[in-house]
C-alpha cells in the first residue's frame, strides 16, 4: 500500500538527493576551508547496495518521483555508472549535479547507464576566475563536459551558479548569454549560509528581484508559473529559453519544498538546513527490516520544521558545509 511522507504542516515529500561520496576533485574556495576537510574512510560511505535498498523503499512504498545524484563531486565515485544502472529501473526520474570536470569521458557511460539529464554547476565563465574559485585551471574541460553532456542526450543540461555579490554577480548576463548560445538553462542561486569558511552574510547575497532586474535589462524576461521545484522561472520575451532563480533566502519556498536528502555516509536529512540527522546507516547495517527503515524515514520527516529560518536571530547554522551534505 503506498504512504506517504508528510511533514506536520501537510507537505508530501517526494523528491530525493544521494549524495554519493564527500569528496570532490575541486576546492572551490566556499565549500572547502584552507586547511581542508577531514574525508570520510571509504568504509563509512553507503555501499551502492544500500543506497539502492533506500531508494527502492522511498519510491515503491511512499512515491518518491526524482532522485538527483550529488556529492561532493559524484564522478570521482568508482563505478558510478553501475549505481546509476542499478537506480534507473526504478520509475524516477534520476538526474546528477557534477562539476562537469569529467563529462567527456563519463557522459556517454552514465546515458547508456540510465541518466536521464544533468545540472553543471559552474560559478565563473572567466578562466582566471574559475581558477581562483577552484583552485583548478579546468574551465575549458568543464565547458567541454556541458557540450558531452548535450552530445550524449542528458537533457534537459542546466547550469548552476552560486551568485555572490563582489565575486561573481558581474558575470549575469554573460551567463544568461552562455545559456542563450548553448541551448542550456542557467540556474542562478542566491548565496547561502552553508560555505565551508562561514565567512557568509547578507551583503553577499544577490536576491532574485536584482538577477531578474539585471538580466532583463539586457535580455526581457517574463515570469513562469511556479512549481514544486526550486527554481522560480522565466523565459525571455523573444523566445530564446529560460532562466532559474533559486531564492532560498530572500524569498523561501519552504512551504512548497518536497526535497528529503541522504549523505554519503548514510545520514537521513529532511532539510538542506536541518540541525538534526537521522542515522540510517547503522539501521540499514544492522539487519533492519523495510518497515523498521520505514520508522526512521517517517519519523524524520515528521520532524521538520516550517522553515530554516535564514535571517532571523534563531536561525541555526548546519554544522556541516554543503560539500557535506550534498547539493
Amino acid at each position: 500500500m503506498l504512504r506517504q511522507l508528510i511533514d506536520t504542516f501537510g507537505r508530501v515529500h517526494r523528491d530525493l538527493r544521494i549524495s554519493v561520496t564527500d569528496r570532490c576533485n575541486f576546492r572551490c574556495t566556499y565549500c572547502m576551508p584552507a586547511e581542508g576537510l577531514q574525508w570520510l574512510d571509504r568504509g563509512d560511505l553507503l555501499t551502492f547496495e544500500e543506497i539502492t535498498r533506500t531508494a527502492r523503499l522511498l519510491v515503491e512504498r511512499y512515491g518518491v518521483e526524482s532522485i538527483r545524484l550529488t556529492g561532493g563531486e559524484p564522478t570521482i565515485r568508482a563505478d558510478l555508472a553501475g549505481l546509476v544502472q542499478m537506480l534507473s529501473v526504478l520509475p524516477v526520474d534520476l538526474s546528477m549535479t557534477t562539476n562537469g570536470a569529467t563529462l567527456r569521458r563519463m557522459a556517454p557511460d552514465l546515458a547508456a547507464a540510465g541518466l536521464t539529464r544533468i545540472n553543471v554547476s559552474l560559478d565563473s565563465l572567466r578562466a582566471d576566475r574559475f581558477a581562483e574559485i577552484t583552485l583548478r585551471d579546468d574551465l575549458d574541460r568543464v565547458l567541454d563536459g556541458i557540450d558531452a553532456a548535450l552530445e550524449a542526450g542528458l537533457e534537459p543540461v542546466k547550469i548552476n551558479v552560486v551568485v555572490m555579490r563582489g565575486v561573481n554577480d558581474d558575470e549575469l548576463v554573460d551567463f544568461a548569454r552562455f545559456g542563450r548560445d548553448r541551448g542550456v538553462e542557467v540556474r542562478f542561486i542566491e548565496f547561502m549560509p552553508l560555505d565551508a569558511d562561514r565567512a557568509w552574510s547578507d551583503d553577499a547575497v544577490v536576491s532574485l528581484e536584482e538577477i531578474v532586474a539585471r538580466i532583463g535589462a539586457t535580455f526581457p524576461l517574463e515570469p513562469v508559473p511556479r512549481t514544486a521545484a526550486p527554481a522560480s522561472r522565466f523565459r525571455y520575451t523573444d523566445g530564446g529559453g529560460r532562466i532559474g532563480v533559486v531564492a532560498s533566502v530572500t524569498q523561501k519556498f519552504c512551504d512548497s519544498c518536497d526535497r528529503i536528502r541522504l549523505t554519503a555516509d548514510g545520514r537521513f536529512r529532511n532539510c538542506l538546513f536541518a540541525v538534526d540527522e537521522f542515522d540510517l546507516q547503522s539501521l540499514l547495517r544492522s539487519g533492519a527490516s523495510d518497515d523498521e527503515v520505514g520508522e526512521l524515514l517517517e519519523g524524520a520527516v515528521r520532524a521538520k520544521w516550517a522553515g530554516h529560518g535564514i535571517g532571523r536571530v534563531e536561525f541555526i547554522r548546519p554544522a556541516r558545509s554543503m560539500s557535506q551534505i550534498g547539493g
